[in-house]
């Protein structure tokens, strides 16, 4: 007889997201397919770009601060020429007429957008001034003034050779990083106008290619775990990761149920014993193999900053 799930389901998918649709939008229709009322990604991607975008379900919606920060790596192409309001390929045409660089200049511009650099955010982003969207304000005709800010590139090559005046890279990036304001600085650098053409992300912190699925997959896997009867069938929820998948670079500990019952009261927590180990920063906390709570190790004690909740799992 087949199982009916009516639990929720906590954990991470990795979408391989299409071009054309929002990140909320995809969200919107994972929450839909999961039967979830607690969803979201970690890192926007623009309408126009596709590929890695990590959703978190339920009680791992509680990690999703730790994979926004982690290292992205994204494919593009920059079209050489053109500039556009949007910088790229969907905004309408503000500067043209450049040339289109050769290859040997655009290596020897690349070490300028490599390590912490100064970058001011295209005007159409989500960041916000005066407590809206400088999107909106742009989007409304508004001029809108954005400061350079640092973020951190960690390398930026050339993947191809030119043709066509588009240039195809690799990006390996911090948070915060745009690759679009990348395209217009660069070909300011190299005394042309740029936008990008094509942009998609393949990998975000532990997550990359081989881990992503499609809109389309998961609609079919759904289709065919339907005699299930359960609301969300096994076919689905075998997609989903747990949520430690999002912390693969903070130390696992284990501890005892009485050290669990202490962590869901918010109580501080000592690792007793002679081989305890003397935590200093964030570690996972875990029982029986079920993560229980992101602690911080300080002055011997280990403190709770994030619960989960998984006992209905």
């Amino acid at each position: 007889m087949s199982r009916k799930r009516t639990s929720p389901v906590h954990g991470w998918l990795v979408l391989d997201k299409p071009e054309g649709m929002t990140s909320t939008a995809a969200v919107g229709r994972l929450k839909r397919l999961y039967s979830s009322r607690k969803a979201g990604h970690a890192g926007t991607l623009d309408p126009l770009a596709s590929g890695c975008l990590p959703v978190a379900f339920g009680e791992a919606t509680k990690t999703v601060p730790f994979l926004v920060d982690a290292q992205k790596t994204y494919r593009f192409s920059v079209r050489w020429g053109i500039e556009t309001e949007t910088l790229d390929r969907e905004g309408r045409v503000t500067r043209e007429g450049g040339p289109v660089p050769d290859d040997a200049a655009i290596d020897a511009a690349l070490p300028r957008f490599v390590g912490e650099i100064d970058q001011v955010p295209p005007a159409y982003s989500a960041i916000l001034v005066d407590g809206e969207r400088a999107y909106d304000l742009a989007r409304a005709g508004e001029t809108v003034e954005l400061k350079a800010r640092p973020v951190r590139t960690f390398s930026l090559e050339r993947v191809g050779p030119t043709e066509d005046a588009e240039t195809p890279f690799e990006c390996v990036c911090g948070k915060g990083t745009y690759i679009r304001a990348i395209a217009r600085d660069l070909a300011e650098v190299l005394g042309t106008q740029g936008h990008i053409s094509a942009l998609r992300r393949e990998a975000v912190g532990p997550f990359g290619l081989s881990d992503m699925i499609s809109l389309e997959k998961l609609e079919e896997l759904r289709h065919k775990g339907a005699n299930q009867g359960g609301p969300v069938p096994d076919t689905l929820v075998n997609c989903i990761r747990g949520l430690e998948t999002a912390l693969d670079d903070i130390p696992a500990l284990a501890v005892t149920e009485a050290d669990v019952t202490r962590l869901r009261n918010g109580q501080a927590i000592i690792l007793k014993g002679r081989d305890a180990p003397i935590v200093s920063g964030r570690c996972l906390l875990s029982c029986r193999g079920k993560p229980v709570a992101i602690g911080r190790g300080e002055a011997g004690l280990i403190k709770p900053e994030r619960v989960f909740n998984l006992s209905g799992s």
